[in-house]
């Protein structure tokens, strides 16, 4: 296995000392052990429903018939807090893995492959007979998200004067979840500097059905989990500085819904890449299905290339990743190719730790 860190400063050589502990120490195991069968998938809810549809479709392969894989969602943040700890095989993210977090696999020698898989559109949504709430600015979710509209911001006419004088009943991610992040990031600046009196859930599904009942509701949530809930939800078209743009597939393809297009991914622990057959099969099997099911599932797939890579990266169990460790709103899927591609290059011009 080799190793290339495309970030600098802090990030720089954190996992020379795992790489090299790996190089030439793969070993095949005997086929009758069982534990080479399980397969551990836990993290984002968000990216749970395509890991779930593709291991379901890996059961019904012919290897995928022997393997015992489990898929389960607890968020982004405890996902990586049970990756890093070697406690599963796959951790789904909904935002690249933050420096805390590497330095917790570091501590626990979990080298691990990041693998870009789909995009998401974060959607703003509302109760279908909300009549009021056409589209909602950047600096109106501001002012309503914000840790100084805690128990201030209550009413909808408190947001606009012209909006009834009726609760506003707030729905978002749990501080566990990636989306809850994500959201904090994009919208204000700060992924801790969200009000709390809102309801607060893991369980995205949870917090349809919260939205679907009230008429004076208002969540955000992925995109896939309101496209299968349509009948159930309105989305609230965003502007920032221009139109107001609806989430949807062309408009994440085509960078214009900003800024809550972002990328979504897999973190395969290397070594046990390297050490259960199975689970190489299986990640192989998910890069290969990803573009077809990712958009059945309600997500916009990378492009084809984007695939590629990612399936090089992957056979060659290159570690690191291609971000900071730190947020990034804004990111859009040609800036992923663009990085995917650079990881690649400097990989390919340091081919040993």
């Amino acid at each position: 296995m080799r190793f290339h860190q495309f970030s600098r400063g802090l990030l720089k050589g954190m996992f020379l000392l795992i790489a090299a502990t790996l190089v030439g120490c793969a070993t095949e195991a005997a086929s009758n052990d069982p534990t080479l069968r399980v397969i551990r998938i836990d993290g984002s809810s968000t990216v749970y429903p395509i890991s779930k549809a593709i291991a379901e479709e890996f059961k019904t392969t012919p290897n995928g018939q022997e393997a015992d894989i489990s898929v389960a969602f607890s968020g982004t943040s405890a996902g990586f807090r049970a990756f890093c700890s070697g406690k599963i095989d796959i951790s789904d993210a909904s935002r690249p893995i933050l420096i805390a977090e590497m330095n917790e696999c570091i501590a626990n020698g979990v080298p691990f492959i990041e693998l870009p898989i789909a995009f998401d559109a974060l959607t703003i949504a509302v109760h279908p007979q909300n009549t009021w709430l056409k589209a909602i600015s950047v600096p109106e979710l501001k002012k309503l998200w914000e840790k100084a509209a805690e128990k201030k911001l209550t009413r909808w006419n408190q947001l606009r004067p012209d909006f009834p004088n009726a609760p506003i009943v707030l729905w978002g991610a749990g501080q566990d979840s990636g989306t809850f992040d994500y959201f904090n990031e994009a919208i204000l600046g700060n992924k801790r500097g969200s009000r709390t009196d809102y309801k607060a859930s893991e369980d995205d599904n949870e917090i349809v059905a919260g939205i679907a009942g009230d008429v004076n509701a208002l969540g955000y949530l992925p995109y896939a989990y309101y496209v299968a809930n349509q009948n159930r939800l309105r989305a609230v078209p965003i502007s920032e500085g221009r139109d107001a743009i609806l989430p949807a597939v062309e408009t994440v393809q085509n960078s214009t819904y900003q800024p809550l297009s972002r990328p979504l991914f897999l973190y395969v622990n290397a070594k046990y890449a390297q050490d259960k057959p199975l689970l190489r099969q299986f990640v192989e099997y998910y890069i290969q299905q990803a573009p077809m099911v990712v958009p059945k599932v309600g997500y916009v797939p990378l492009t084809p290339e984007g695939y590629r890579l990612a399936g090089i990266q992957f056979i060659r169990l290159e570690v690191g990743t291609a971000f900071k460790g730190v947020p990034e709103p804004d990111v859009t899927i040609e800036e992923v190719l663009r990085r995917q591609v650079i990881f690649q290059e400097a990989h390919a011009n340091n081919p040993t730790p």
